[in-house]
């Protein structure tokens, strides 16, 4: 069996292959080929979004490859109909964009990826984030650091807000939510949960109480965004739904851009309707030059690094070598994404 490892600068390809000889054992027929990202950024490639590298670098290292290991690595239709042993891809990320799926699933060319992989260092850059704004320890350690010693921190008005004895809202109870619930009700936070495909057990489990949106927003004093994208949430947070949080409430977003209208966001923090807000995603990545993000107040950014440990990729090498280890012994897989292509 022969398998083609394409990795990058975060998922290595050395991490791939090490965690496949340890499924696997030794003596692999092994291809490497390695992109840059995220030193370069990804793109779309013809039909896929979120790819590094091109078609033709794919094609011409996947002669006879009967599996693909990839985090970024283009599977168009055209690399699907140039690579005839193909039988399995298996994407180290949650969601396989990058992927054309009903491609593969009429080549008959199963599709895995790696669900949880970042599920820890998602959950806790959140309540970093949420701190961080909460606290404003952004502002403080800029000033500092830039020579001046700001006293007025501790004047009331500028004071921040603590987690323990407050609301928060979790919009999404997924591997990443769930994480998030459990350590905010240990910080002795009422956690409330807004997730129609969730039951109510996990969510007692986790030390909160489902609600329906629109008491989630009107009581959290910080809400937080764990939703999946879909055609369901895409701007499910706008400025009716923000009109609906406390004045002086905290949004943060580690989830997805798309949850959220960033002109509403940017209305409400410069209106002082929201005290602060913090955000890993976003709409356009990177946002354009001018903006609004950029001048917001009360405005905590990062880019889109929540995922960014060294554990992540080792453990989403060791997911998709696993999916790799079924396939070899003829089992099901575990995480296939176009299941009507698993013909065994």
């Amino acid at each position: 069996m022969k398998i083609l490892v394409a990795g990058d600068r975060h998922v290595l390809s050395r991490l791939m292959v090490e965690a496949l000889e340890k499924e696997l054992g030794d003596g692999l027929d092994v291809t490497t080929i390695d992109f840059g990202w995220p030193m370069e950024p990804h793109a779309e490639v013809a039909e896929v979004k979120e790819a590094a590298g091109s078609e033709e670098e794919v094609i011409e290292a996947g002669p006879g490859a009967e599996v693909i290991v990839t985090q970024l690595a283009p599977i168009t239709e055209k690399v699907l109909d140039s690579l005839e042993d193909l039988k399995l891809v298996v994407v180290t990320r949650g969601g396989p964009v990058n992927v054309n799926v009903e491609a593969a699933t009429r080549n008959g060319v199963i599709v895995a990826n790696a669900p949880g992989r970042n599920a820890p260092a998602a959950a806790e850059y959140a309540l970093g984030l949420m701190l961080a704004a909460m606290k404003r320890i952004p502002d403080a350690h800029a000033s500092l650091k830039g020579g001046e010693w700001r006293g007025e921190f501790y004047a009331y008005e500028e004071n921040g807000v603590e987690l323990d004895g407050s609301t928060v809202g979790l919009i999404g109870f997924g591997a990443i939510g769930s994480r998030v619930a459990k350590v905010l009700a240990a910080f002795g936070a009422e956690v409330l949960v807004h997730d129609p495909f969730v039951d109510d057990g996990p969510v007692r489990e986790a030390g909160g109480r489902k609600a329906e949106l629109g008491e989630l927003l009107e009581r959290s004093r910080v809400v937080s965004l764990h939703a999946r994208l879909g055609d369901e949430t895409r701007g499910m947070i706008g400025a009716e739904q923000i009109a609906k949080m406390p004045g002086g409430s905290v949004l943060v977003n580690t989830a997805r851009g798309g949850l959220l209208d960033y002109d509403a966001l940017c209305d409400a923090l410069e209106s002082g309707h929201l005290g602060a807000a913090a955000l890993d995603v976003y709409d356009e990545e990177p946002p354009p030059e001018g903006s609004r993000l950029f001048g917001a107040p009360n405005l905590v950014l990062s880019p889109h690094i929540a995922g960014a440990t060294r554990e992540t990729a080792h453990r989403a090498a060791g997911i998709a070598a696993a999916e790799v280890g079924r396939y070899a012994r003829g089992e099901r897989p575990e995480n296939a994404v176009n299941g009507e292509a698993v013909g065994r």
